[in-house]
């Protein structure tokens, strides 16, 4: 059984792999998660924040947004102790402002899921790469969709960051046409 190269090499790599990775997300509790993972992973592995999931969704309140929205000063500091998470101040800052902006989102289109899912016009972009190497960092949609996150008042949601989202959330199939996930995540 192949599967893309990025992941064959560890156990939850391969369990992220297979059973998450590019398939289309359309629930906001998921998409704030996902928000909140890949902020935190900026300038390190995925890897490294994978290992700490169970960390984050203990120390987020299991990714309810209203509660992390509701986060005061003296839990961030809290926070910054627990090694369960990457503690760095302005990550776990970022995570509380962001939490703060997706609720905006929320109130304004409905749902996290009707707004974001507007860059991809709906449904997810699937490409047919063949090597590791074709897959872009970041794409118009990616720059579009991080330009409007930002000014809507997010952090930590560069062009990069919420490319790896959109791969992350299925909208986009990043599975390279050889892997055994890329049929199934396309259907």
């Amino acid at each position: 059984m192949e599967r893309c190269p990025w992941a064959a090499n560890d156990p939850i790599y391969i369990k992220y792999h297979d059973e998450e990775w590019g398939v289309p997300v359309h629930d906001d509790k998921k998409l704030f998660e996902f928000i909140i993972l890949e902020g935190a992973q900026a300038g390190l592995s995925w890897l490294t924040i994978l290992k700490r999931r169970p960390g984050y969704r203990k120390a987020f309140a299991n990714f309810d947004v209203k509660k992390v929205a509701g986060f005061t000063p003296a839990k961030i500091e809290k926070l910054l102790l627990d090694p369960g998470i990457i503690r760095n101040r302005l990550k776990v800052n970022a995570a509380v402002t962001n939490a703060q902006a997706f609720i905006r989102i929320q109130e304004e289109f409905e749902s996290f899921d009707k707004y974001s899912w507007r860059f991809v016009d709906g449904e997810p972009k699937i490409n047919k790469f063949t090597a590791l190497d074709q897959v872009p960092a970041a794409t118009c949609e990616s720059d579009a969709f991080s330009k409007d996150l930002t000014q809507r008042g997010f952090k930590f949601v560069g062009p990069t960051i919420i490319y790896a989202h959109m791969q992350a959330v299925g909208m986009v199939n990043d599975h390279l046409v050889s892997c055994f996930r890329y049929k199934e995540v396309t259907q």
